[in-house]
């Protein structure tokens, strides 16, 4: 089961933004896409880029460094699927926005 610490208010993250949260000592990209919450790995996998620094178009989130994009739904790269970045589970309890870790990241 997983475990889930709480990492922001609804409130905090406006529709359209996101911000980077710490979870168990790992950076997590949080982003509201239209009042849906997502969290991703916050390094880019090509190069180590901070992705909740990136541009948002719709649901995919793209690096400031070198402008690899993922689907932030499915962690997947839509130039080529078999590269991904790390999904965190999101839940809202009250106006409280919380995430766990995939398992085995940490």
């Amino acid at each position: 089961m997983p475990v889930f610490f709480t990492v922001a208010t609804v409130e905090e993250i406006p529709r359209g933004t996101g911000r980077v949260v710490e979870v168990q000592g790992v950076w997590i990209a949080l982003f509201n896409i239209d009042g849906s919450f997502y969290a991703v790995d916050n390094t880019c996998p090509h190069a180590g880029g901070p992705l909740g620094e990136g541009q948002l178009d719709g649901c995919v989130i793209q690096c400031p460094w070198h402008g690899w994009r993922f689907n932030l739904e499915t962690g997947q790269r839509p130039e080529n699927p078999d590269i991904t970045v790390a999904r965190c589970t999101v839940r809202i309890e009250g106006n409280q926005i919380q995430v766990a870790l995939p398992e085995g990241f940490v």
